[in-house]
Parts: C-alpha cells; sequence; structure tokens
C-alpha cells in the first residue's frame, strides 16, 4: 500500500497551497497543479518525439478547456459583490 502511495506521489506531486484558504481555492489549486504536470507530460512526450506536435498542441488546448471551464465554475477571480440588489459595491465606499 505505501509502494502505491509512494508511485503516486512520485509521478503526480503535490505543492501545499499557500494562498486564501476557501474550498473553492483548493479545488482550483489541485486542479492547476494536475493542469501543470498533465502538459508537462505532453511536452515530453513532444520532445522525445513520441507524440506528434499537432496532437501534443491538440491535447494541451484540451486541458486548457478544462482548466477554464473549472474557474468559470468555481467562480475564481468573480467580484462577489457584482450582482448586489442594492446596487451599491462596498469596495466603491
Amino acid at each position: 500500500m505505501a509502494n502505491n502511495r509512494d508511485k503516486e506521489n512520485f509521478l503526480y506531486p503535490r505543492s501545499s497551497y499557500r494562498g486564501d484558504v476557501k474550498p473553492e481555492n483548493l479545488v482550483f489549486n489541485a486542479n492547476l497543479q494536475e493542469f501543470a504536470q498533465r502538459v508537462s507530460y505532453i511536452c515530453n512526450l513532444e520532445t522525445g518525439g513520441k507524440v506528434a506536435p499537432e496532437d501534443a498542441y491538440k491535447q494541451i488546448k484540451a486541458l486548457w478547456k478544462q482548466i477554464k471551464q473549472s474557474k468559470k465554475e468555481l467562480g475564481i477571480g468573480e467580484n462577489p459583490f457584482k450582482n448586489d440588489e442594492d446596487g451599491e459595491n462596498p469596495s466603491n465606499l
């Protein structure tokens, strides 16, 4: 069991999160780390001649669409007061 965990940690390393601790930030950080790891693998395979450049591009483009969708679904970077009912934005006061 420990051997599988060691193997997984080696293949899919994770860094600890140091930003604003909110559930959506933690989930997005995990998604972003996975995105970066997969892009790295694709780039290495393409550099080694195991994947054609066009295929590598298509795979990375698909991963980019997934990370953009994740960002949108989690509301990362959105103004939390943009749908304020009384029309006032506390940051403008």
